[in-house]
């Protein structure tokens, strides 16, 4: 009976030290597996027994990105003003041996690595080269960090400059400098806008003297044309009028062709006109010689029938 429990309890002792011995490594991890104190493997992704009281894992590596943030470091420029500067570095373990093996608190290692890079980027560039150079910093760090961490099993994908802070006193100089700069561009904003507005409104000055000269152009074209036919037609009446005289006279000449009159009777219708001109307001008259011929015809006519 006594033998029968040992076996038992055996069992369950050897059930539990194996149970104890099953690791499960889960998505983006790897384990270290050292054997009596020495590397033996890298477990990946999945289940793994290990030899109890032999084998240990010694390190259990996160294969994801990670991000570490470093605190603002005091730099000095190549002209010799010293900044605060802090640093976003994205890295990833790529070799989990390595990074366990390879350096000591690598994330210090990294953070020191970080800073002496920077100071060193950061000397060879001038106050205003350093704050608008932001993108120039950033690939020069991570060209470095990730030649240096390539020994330790890390890759640096990106690094960025946070934050740039130079001091008190240069920050007061830039704002002072940054307001005249916006008074500046205020100034010439506006003197372009008066020089346009004179522009405008000479362009429009002088649209409308051209109007107004077109329009007295037109109007005096218009007038002269006016006139023009009104002088037309006038001529044109005059010569109507004259051209009906001529005709009625013309047709009275051939009225009296026509009646054969004798040379008494248009000498008699000649002394009718006189006496109406004698009529008139004329203080001198001058007598055709056939009418005072006709006149003496007349007399002695009237002497015969006495």
């Amino acid at each position: 009976m006594n033998s029968s429990w040992l076996i038992i309890a055996l069992l369950l002792f050897l059930l539990i030290l194996l149970i104890k011995n099953i690791r499960i490594v889960p998505q983006a991890n790897a384990f270290i597996l050292e054997r009596l104190g020495a590397y033996q493997t890298t477990w990946e992704v999945g289940l793994h027994v290990k030899i109890p009281l032999v084998d240990r894992v010694s390190n259990k590596v996160s294969m994801k990105e990670n991000v570490i943030d470093f605190d603002p470091q005091p730099v000095i420029t190549k002209d010799n003003v010293t900044m605060q500067i802090d640093t976003v570095v994205y890295y990833q373990i790529t070799d989990a041996k390595l990074f366990t093996y390879g350096v000591d608190r690598p994330i210090s290692a990294i953070e020191n690595l970080t800073a002496t890079t920077l100071r060193n980027i950061i000397g060879d560039l001038e106050l205003d080269e350093t704050l608008t150079s932001r993108d120039v910093i950033n690939t020069k760090m991570r060209a470095i960090l990730d030649e240096a961490t390539d020994p330790w099993g890390i890759k640096v994908n990106r690094v960025e400059v946070k934050n740039i802070l130079p001091p008190a006193d240069i920050q007061e100089a830039m704002e002072k400098q940054m307001r005249a700069e916006r008074g500046r561009r205020e100034a010439i904003l506006r003197a372009e806008g008066e020089k346009m507005s004179a522009i405008l409104m000479a362009e429009g000055v002088k649209q409308s003297t051209i109007l107004k000269a077109e329009a007295d152009k037109e109007s005096a074209i218009l007038n002269a044309e006016a006139t023009k036919e009104q002088s037309i037609r006038e001529a044109e009446g005059e010569a109507e009028a004259i051209l009906k005289v001529q005709e009625a006279t013309a047709k009275g000449l051939s009225m009296l062709k026509d009646a054969q009159v004798d040379d008494a009777v248009i000498k008699l219708k000649s002394l009718e006109t006189l006496a109406k001109v004698a009529n008139g307001q004329a203080t001198k008259i001058i007598i055709p010689s056939e009418i005072q011929n006709l006149a003496g015809l007349v007399t002695s006519m009237k002497e015969v029938s006495n």
